[in-house]
């Protein structure tokens, strides 16, 4: 607006002294016309009409100001521009009559009117609505175990997770292993949720060397924290040491129990589907599923799936007694073998690898699991305890003898497997039933979520008993057409093992542990009754 009006005034100053030259020059010419000669008079009348021309030009210069005076005055809503954008205006504005002569240029910089921005507070321009493709942005990070994208609405995340233990074995012993440098586990997958009721994994093993490279592959729906649903591949819930992930062993390797466990063969996993739940804070658990039971992602071969139950309770868990985190429970299994599919009994391979204990027979029939085990953590100390029971029918599968083979029913194979362990904290850390110790002073690397300073880490020592016995009674036929003698397998070993778990920060781990496995009845043909030393190094790292 001001600027207008000075436009405005230059005009008519501009107007009124042209005019005045104008007056001047004809005055002039009156007086000389007496004495002037005619050219002289030609002259002055010609200055007069370009004076009149250079009149008319300014007269609609200020007309047309005015006009955009007006129509700025009439404008329906007020707005103010930042100063770097009222310049350009001034200037085409100027500049809108091209061809015209005189052109009236802003040279300064003008600030908005103050009763212009008095209007643009009281009549604030609505703001313009978000583009449809546009949103707030994806949130990403780090949750203090893992790195998370989730989005702006929290309803879906997403989690990079994994872990490498890397091996170093050294065994002393007549018909011990070499010594090796084994990649024990590479796995990397993903984690994630859908809203507040679905939750997500994947996860693969690179190093895998038996079964599919998949290790889980699921989802799970939490209805009620009281009932879940589960579904695609992942661990049977069978037995205390199968639900320890194998980031939070107390050793390299797990107790001899494990031998016993369904699906064995590909780190306990298989495909099948769940229901579970926490009753009362967790004073119960419960599991109960059914799964083809045939390691990894294999069809079944029967109409009848493996079935699992679990029962696991923590009596003191609601209160401040010492028995808080006392908990015992256990399982049972129900699965059929098919000899026509080659079926074969569990797999007698130590953990370790230094010796299978007992061969691998033919089976058909029934296979019956039973689990008992406790766990009882106090501070920075832990006691576990686990006894299983494995049965395995050999319904029809045949005799070993001379003149041929007969279909005769052999007694089944029947084994047990104990475990006890106990752990305890040097450096005062919390020991967790399932989880990583809250090193309070890491050596290195990140700081523990919650953790101040630096130090020499967490260390821990630890200490187990483990043993397994398998029998497979002998048979004797008398039949005149199919004579035969099934011989008597029944061996026996165990292992004594101690250890140091040096947790140099909160992701990674160094184990090292001495272990004596006693082999007591051997069943491979040479195999003498010995004992051998296992040593057994691992560095784990996790993200």
């Amino acid at each position: 607006m001001r600027s207008l009006t000075i436009h405005v005034v230059l005009g008519m100053l501009l107007v009124a002294g042209s005019w005045a030259q104008a007056q001047q020059a004809a005055d002039s010419a009156a007086s000389a016309s007496s004495g002037a000669s005619k050219a002289e008079v030609n002259e002055l009348r010609n200055q007069l009409a370009e004076q009149q021309k250079t009149i008319e030009q300014l007269k609609a210069v200020v007309q047309k100001l005015a006009e955009s005076s007006s129509q700025a005055a009439n404008a329906g809503t007020a707005s103010v521009k930042p100063v770097s954008e009222a310049a350009p205006a001034s200037v085409e504005s100027a500049e809108a009559a091209p061809g015209s002569s005189p052109h009236l240029v802003n040279t300064v910089l003008t600030e908005p009117d103050p009763a212009a921005v008095e209007v643009a507070v009281d009549q604030a321009t609505p703001p313009a609505a978000p583009k449809k493709d546009a949103g707030p942005p994806l949130t990403a990070g780090w949750n203090g175990e893992h790195f998370f994208i989730r989005s702006p609405d929290g309803q879906f995340s997403i989690s990079p997770y994994g872990y490498v233990d890397v091996d170093y074995r050294a065994y002393k012993g007549d018909g011990a292993p070499a010594d090796t440098f084994v990649v024990r586990r590479a796995r990397f997958g993903f984690q994630g949720n859908y809203g507040s009721h679905f939750d997500f994994a994947l996860l693969t093993d690179a190093n895998s060397t038996t079964g599919a490279i998949v290790r889980d592959v699921y989802l799970n729906v939490r209805i009620l924290r009281e009932f879940q649903f589960q579904a695609g591949q992942f661990k049977e819930p069978f037995a205390q040491e199968t639900g320890i992930g194998s980031t939070n062993l107390d050793f390299t390797e797990r107790g001899l129990t494990s031998l016993l466990y369904p699906c064995a063969g590909t780190a306990y996993r298989c495909p099948g589907v769940a229901l579970h739940g926490d009753i009362d804070g967790g004073v119960m658990q419960w599991w109960a599923g059914a799964f083809n039971g045939r390691n990894g992602v294999t069809a079944n071969v029967t109409n009848e799936p493996e079935f699992v139950g679990r029962l696991r309770f923590y009596p003191w868990r609601n209160s401040n007694s010492f028995l808080k985190e006392f908990a015992f429970g256990g399982s049972i299994g129900h699965g059929r073998s098919r000899g026509l599919s080659g079926d074969q009994s569990f797999t007698a391979t130590l953990p370790d690898q230094t010796y299978t204990f007992f061969p691998q027979l033919a089976i058909n029939g029934p296979i019956e699991r039973y689990n008992g085990e406790f766990t009882y953590i106090y501070g920075a100390w832990a006691l576990r305890g686990e006894y299983d029971q494995l049965q395995e029918q050999r319904y029809g599968t045949g005799a070993e003898q001379v003149g041929g083979l007969g279909f005769f029913t052999l007694p089944g194979i029947g084994a047990k497997a104990w475990n006890v362990s106990t752990t305890y904290l040097l450096t005062g850390e919390k020991r967790p039933e399932n989880g990583t110790p809250r090193v309070k002073h890491p050596l290195f690397g990140p700081d523990t979520p919650g953790g101040q300073g630096r130090g020499w880490g967490a260390w821990e020592i630890a200490a187990r008993y483990t043993g397994i016995q398998a029998n497979a009674p002998a048979e004797n036929f008398l039949d005149f057409y199919t004579p035969g003698f099934v011989p008597q397998y029944d061996s026996h070993t165990d292992q004594i093992q101690f250890g140091i778990n040096w947790y140099m920060n909160y992701w990674i781990k160094y184990q090292f542990n001495v272990a004596i496995d006693q082999l007591k009845q051997p069943s491979t043909t040479g195999q003498l009754p010995q004992n051998f030393t296992v040593l057994t190094q691992e560095l784990q790292f996790r993200f």
